[in-house]
């Protein structure tokens, strides 16, 4: 009775949702990167003009035009969406298992939070560093190369999506990791090959059939291809479509994130 009574009391407090600690949650993932800027902002777009700058001088005289346009425009938009989608990942991933390795995830797990609110806390800091993270490359790119989104409000729905399914992959494999080794095995065999071999570089046209179909399996591709029509107005596929696409891989993982929650799935004793 007395746990009964207690449980009334702590919905009566809460209510349906704990704003609050939903709140605080969400605070301590933005500060947590925020703190380290020089990491988690700066450095990536420096990796990203870096990558704009050897892909121009190396590639670019030679490769001529790629979908109608000049090839270093092409490629901007795929490097801006893989930099958010690999921070994004980095945050939410980076957060849990360094939680799980010092033994702190017990401070996460034991607050009134319920496994929906544990999923919106560690993705508003993943999204919040991936929307961060596109907005000053977006600058950088207006500024050293004229590029205006042509479709503004398509190019930040597909970031912050991008960002959102990241954050959730990066939940998953934060809470199955068990150890450093493991989310760096994630990070290199899984995180790294899908964002590279989505058409960031290239359009997919130029893929043997082979590569082509397992290129449109990868849901990573869409984002990319989404993100440059919203950019520059060219894709390999129809932006409905890799809308679609995307909204339902993002709704699946966070699900599964939300399972293993629930389910303190790696996360209890």
């Amino acid at each position: 009775m007395q746990q009964a009574g207690q449980m009334i009391a702590n919905e009566r407090r809460f209510g349906r949702v704990n704003w609050l600690g939903l709140y605080t949650l969400g605070q301590r993932e933005i500060l947590r990167f925020l703190n380290v800027w020089t990491q988690t902002l700066l450095a990536p777009l420096v990796t990203a003009g870096l990558f704009m700058l050897i892909f121009t001088i190396a590639i670019g005289p030679r490769r001529g035009e790629v979908m109608g346009v000049d090839f270093t425009t092409f490629i901007a938009p795929g490097i801006l969406m893989m930099t958010v989608i690999q921070n994004a990942f980095a945050n939410t991933s980076s957060s849990i298992v360094v939680s799980k390795v010092q033994g702190n995830i017990v401070d996460t797990l034991m607050p009134p939070l319920s496994a929906g609110e544990l999923v919106l806390g560690y993705l508003a800091g993943g999204v919040a560093r991936g929307l961060m993270v596109a907005v000053a490359i977006a600058v950088a790119l207006w500024v050293f190369l004229g590029l205006v989104p042509q479709h503004p409000l398509t190019a930040l729905f597909f970031v912050t999506v991008g960002a959102a399914l990241l954050s959730g992959i990066g939940m998953v494999a934060g809470i199955y990791a068990e150890k450093f080794d493991q989310m760096a095995a994630i990070t290199n065999f899984v995180v790294t090959p899908l964002a590279f071999l989505s058409g960031t570089f290239y359009s997919v046209e130029a893929l043997p059939p082979v590569m082509y179909d397992i290129t449109h399996a990868n849901p990573i591709f869409y984002l990319i291809d989404g993100a440059r029509w919203g950019m520059i107005g060219v894709s390999d596929s129809s932006p409905i479509l890799g809308a679609v696409i995307a909204v339902v891989s993002t709704v699946a993982i966070n699900l599964t994130a939300w399972v293993f929650f629930r389910r303190g799935y790696r996360l209890k004793a």
